[in-house]
């Protein structure tokens, strides 16, 4: 990933309410959610929402997906994991796995 699209990640992520939506699919899982469950679940109109999951689809961190007549938002676990990447890829003295879990001697 480079810096320009990590820049625009965080920038989608750097908002209450995107950051709240994004939270949601995760926790959704691969299935995702239809726009309407998540526009009733954060008491968002529609309007303002579909500007929001843009955004966050504009980041390649979501993706949607029409079934039927609804359109249902999910993450995308690639675009999730170069950010990740490109946020901790000097972590701990160049060693990323460090900074995934508990370690004694990392103060990451």
């Amino acid at each position: 990933m480079e810096t320009a699209e990590v820049i625009v990640a965080l920038t989608a992520l750097a908002q209450e309410a995107r950051l709240r939506a994004f939270r949601m699919l995760i926790r959704a899982g691969e299935p995702g959610m239809a726009a309407g469950e998540i526009a009733a679940a954060l008491e968002m109109p529609a309007n303002t929402l579909s500007f929001h999951l843009k955004e966050l689809s504009r980041a390649g961190l979501i993706g949607s997906q029409r079934r039927g007549r609804h359109i249902y938002y999910s993450i995308k676990p690639d675009g999730i994991r170069s950010l990740l990447t490109f946020l901790t890829e000097d972590c701990c003295a160049g060693n990323p796995a460090l900074c995934g879990g508990p370690t004694p001697n990392c103060s990451c």
